[in-house]
């Protein structure tokens, strides 16, 4: 069953927003040939009708941020199969996209927060995503 998740950030001078649909099938039901692997047994799936590199990527990153415990609750894998990642571009950075990955993951199964976080930070010109104590991934300074 397909579940909604509304990721939302305001800041002073704009937001964030992001809506992302998707469900979870066992991965014996078949990854799609545009799904990916995360993490042992965890896989994503992305829409058929595609994404952007970036959003891919960071939805990747969000799963990954959870992959140790979704590993330990699901440990004969999951699959989650991205049916829509919908943002409005006047409020929308691709990071964005892990964050709602992540919001999403923690409505659906029981896990303890990864920690990322969105703030507004006027001195760093704008929005400073943290990871949870991960590092951010290379391609974070090119975009």
């Amino acid at each position: 069953m397909t579940h909604a998740f509304a990721f939302r950030f305001r800041g002073p001078a704009g937001g964030l927003a992001v809506n992302l649909r998707a469900e979870v099938a066992p991965p014996e039901s078949g990854i799609p040939p545009h799904g990916m692997q995360i993490h042992g047994k965890i896989w994503l799936g992305l829409p058929a009708a595609g994404l952007h590199w970036e959003d891919a990527a960071w939805l990747a990153f969000g799963v990954s941020l959870n992959a140790r415990a979704l590993s330990e609750l699901v440990p004969d894998g999951v699959l989650i199969l991205v049916s829509s990642l919908d943002c409005p571009l006047s409020d929308y950075r691709s990071e964005a996209a892990a964050l709602a990955m992540d919001g999403w993951l923690h409505e659906r199964f029981d896990l303890e927060s990864s920690g990322a976080a969105v703030t507004y930070d006027a001195s760093r010109g704008g929005f400073a995503f943290s990871w949870g104590g991960m590092a951010a991934p290379v391609w974070q300074e090119t975009t």
